[in-house]
């Protein structure tokens, strides 16, 4: 989509401080993070909401936590823990309406989260 802003940072742009990026995903750091460490990790595919996930997208989808595990390893947060969080439209605290997977570690997280 031409007006997504994570649409224009998979596209190149809009910068961003990527952590990783293959052909199906890119991972960026948050510009607003609530926890040490606050990575994005998206489709390159724009999919608005979890709603909107279709059949065909089910492995890029799956691709966005084998990712943040990956992430999280590199980073040495695996074994301590980290929280991985996807949020469906406005009431759930979605702000940009591209499917994106928060991977937030580096702190012990509460329960309840919000």
């Amino acid at each position: 989509m031409s007006d997504c802003l994570f649409c224009k940072i998979a596209a190149g742009e809009i910068p961003a401080e990527k952590v990783y990026e293959d052909d199906d995903v890119i991972a960026f750091n948050d510009i607003n993070p609530q926890a040490p460490t606050h990575v994005l990790i998206i489709p390159k595919s724009h999919i608005a909401t979890t709603n909107d996930i279709a059949p065909e997208d089910e492995k890029v989808v799956g691709k966005l936590l084998t990712t943040a595990a990956k992430i999280a390893k590199d980073r040495g947060i695996d074994a301590s823990g980290y929280r991985s969080v996807m949020n469906c439209n406005a009431d759930a605290g979605q702000m940009v309406f591209h499917v994106h997977l928060h991977m937030l570690g580096g702190r012990k997280m509460s329960w309840p989260p919000g």
